[in-house]
């Protein structure tokens, strides 16, 4: 007579094969975190930058071709170095998706694929600016944890799966006993791994944050009074209509365009600059030698490369700093030299003509700005200023090196790419009001905006209604040739759609292009023009 043996129905059901692949693309996004966690907490000790997100992110961009390096500034703004972040962590989500369900019947491949993810991110930390070897510690280490992790969870759920599937030797009771446990045992397995992932990630986080900031050591400092302090701004620099922009950018409204992932960390009390190349005298000097300097403040504007026709990537401030001319004339440039190379901390250099910063504008190594120490983000503690030209061959920021010698001995990082070596800011109009597809009332309306052609000066401004006579606007005090210059001019408006367009007259009376140029490799030009309608 032959004993039924089998699973009474209340027993718990098993992960049967082919089915309830979800459970196993969970254990791969638990691997996942589990590695992330454990990368994150490791590269707190080590250097923030080596966390496999910004290592791959530094990496990517890198090597970004200029097509996509502007549509994605043209697109994303300010915010594209979050959209990389964010497409990075979608993509491990997928790759770990899909590890997960490999590992259900494939697991030694889930194993390398998972393994795969680290072995990149230790490899891009290699590929980084001043990158050491310890760089590559926090993803190998993550990759192992995640490995481990989708093993573990992996074999737990194939052991439940044989223990149903398989009647075993013994009563019922013990069965449905072994499976029970096991579900409870992947379950409190999983929720510990999520939870240790979670924890990981903000302790590596804030342990970064903590170690690295070097905000205290900035809210310290005090600023010296300049020797040559800025004049006072006009009384009548802004124009007074209501939608355009402040004469004297805030700080914090100030656009950011760099290739840094994370803001650059550099400890004042610890800084050094180097002057080198071709001189005669190799300097180093720390940041109180550059406080204790003749320090001069100007007013002057700044325009982004990346800046499209109207576009918002230019700001005015109040920079205070050393002279260039001055530290080079305490170095000795030698004869032969024609290009200033400067070194960020993070790697990143830019190359600018050594004749512009010696022809008698205030090119500056500036400390502050807008009365301020520079903000973190704005290059802090030193930062390089150069009127007149575009920031990718003049405003380095986090500088650390400043080398003299030829553009034929050596490129910068973006000319490295296709950009011009030699870039003046072009002459520029915007339309700030109304605004672009605006709807207005008929009647009597303001038509205003800014205008900069750095280191030129602004002497006119004219406005086109549709295809009508270009008519001469009302331009705001001039603060300097360095500075950007409102305008505004009455419009009476009928109603209809109507296209407005502006252009600028730069202080040697050249009227600004109305050839359309893309921002590769020497600036966008062409008129702004914006569509409105009148109802």
């Amino acid at each position: 007579m032959t004993t039924d043996v089998s699973v009474p129905p209340d027993t718990a059901p098993p992960i049967k094969r082919g089915s309830r692949l979800w459970v196993y693309a969970v254990f791969g996004l638990l691997a996942a975190g589990a590695a992330v966690g454990s990368a994150q907490l490791v590269a707190a000790f080590i250097a923030p930058t080596a966390a496999p997100a910004y290592a791959v992110g530094g990496a990517f961009i890198d090597r970004t071709p200029l097509w996509l390096k502007e549509f994605a500034i043209a697109r994303f703004g300010t915010n594209d170095k979050e959209v990389l972040l964010a497409t990075i962590a979608g993509v491990l989500v997928v790759v770990a998706l899909v590890c997960g369900v490999l590992s259900r019947r494939f697991l030694p491949v889930a194993c390398v694929g998972v393994a795969a993810i680290g072995l990149i991110g230790a490899a891009a930390a290699l590929t980084r600016p001043f990158a050491r070897l310890v760089d590559a510690l926090p993803s190998l280490v993550g990759s192992v944890v995640g490995v481990l992790v989708l093993v573990w969870l992996t074999r737990e759920a194939q052991r439940r799966t044989l223990s149903t599937a398989t009647p075993p030797s013994g009563s019922p009771g013990k069965q449905e006993l072994a499976a029970g446990t096991s579900r409870r045992t992947i379950l409190v397995s999983a929720l510990s791994i999520a939870a240790y992932a979670a924890v990981a990630g903000v302790v590596g986080t804030a342990v970064s944050t903590a170690r690295s900031s070097v905000a205290g050591a900035r809210a310290a400092i005090r600023l010296p009074k300049p020797a040559d302090p800025a004049k006072p701004v006009p009384a009548g620099a802004a124009i007074g209509v209501p939608g355009t922009v402040a004469f004297t950018t805030a700080n914090s409204d100030f656009y950011r365009v760099d290739i840094n992932l994370s803001v650059p960390q550099v400890n004042p009390t610890t800084y050094q600059l180097t002057i080198d190349g071709m001189v005669e005298h190799s300097m180093k000097l720390s940041f109180d030698d550059l406080l204790s300097m003749r320090l001069v403040e100007r007013d002057i504007t700044m325009t982004c490369v990346s800046n499209e026709v109207g576009g918002r990537y230019v700001g005015n401030a109040r920079w205070l700093g050393v002279h260039v001319k001055d530290l080079l004339a305490t170095a000795g440039v030698k004869p032969g030299a024609d290009q200033i190379l400067t070194t960020a901390v993070d790697g990143f250099t830019v190359s600018t003509p050594l004749a512009v910063v010696t022809d008698g504008r205030d090119a500056m190594l500036a400390v502050g700005m807008n009365g301020q120490p520079l903000p973190l983000e704005h290059g802090f503690p030193v930062r390089m200023i150069v009127p007149g030209l575009y920031g990718y061959v003049s405003g380095t920021k986090w500088l650390t090196q400043m080398t003299v010698t030829t553009f034929a001995a050596q490129q910068a990082y973006w000319t490295q790419r296709g950009y011009a070596e030699h870039a003046p800011i072009r002459t520029m109009t915007r339309i700030e009001v109304p605004a672009p597809l605006a709807t207005i009332a008929p009647g009597k309306v303001a038509i205003a905006g800014t205008a900069w052609a750095q280191h030129r000066g602004i002497e006119g401004v004219e406005v086109q209604v549709d295809n009508g006579p270009w008519l001469p606007a009302g331009l705001a005090a001039q603060d300097t040739i360095d500075t950007w210059r409102q305008w505004s001019i009455a419009w009476q408006a009928t109603s209809g759609q109507h296209t407005l367009r502006a252009r600028s007259v730069d202080g040697t009376g050249q009227t600004q292009t109305s050839q359309r140029r893309e921002p590769v490799p020497s600036g966008a030009s062409g008129w702004h023009e914006i569509v409105v309608l009148v109802s």
